[in-house]
């Protein structure tokens, strides 16, 4: 990683945090996957960790609508993968939340698509 002068990374620290945490997590909801059917095939779209470090937002999109639920029930596994891979001061409690983004995404293509039937 490209460093500037005084050894300051070219972004702030929360960012790298979000990152580190969106591979560990997504590579634990892998192996949870093969071992539980029901998150069916769950990406991690993002990580939003709150200015002190001590709450974290788990973005993700699922097939299978009790993909929460299970990731709710999961979670203490999930932050204990978190905490063993990561140098991390204090683990983020981590929270679930389905992508906004992907369902106003889309939204937006429904609306597109009614458009394009609606000129021809």
């Amino acid at each position: 990683m490209a460093r500037t002068e005084g050894g300051h990374h070219p972004y702030p620290r929360s960012a790298r945090v979000n990152k580190i945490l969106q591979q560990v997590i997504s590579d634990e909801m892998t192996r949870m996957s093969d071992l539980d059917d029901r998150l069916g095939i769950l990406t991690v779209t993002g990580v939003d960790t709150s200015p002190d470090m001590r709450q974290a937002m788990v973005y993700f999109d699922s097939l299978t609508p009790e993909a929460k639920e299970v990731l709710e029930e999961c979670r203490a596994q999930i932050q204990a993968s978190v905490n063993a891979q990561t140098r991390l001061k204090r683990t983020p409690k981590l929270s679930f939340m389905a992508d906004p983004a992907i369902s106003s995404g889309g939204a937006v293509e429904d609306i597109l698509r009614r458009q394009a039937n609606e000129d021809k």
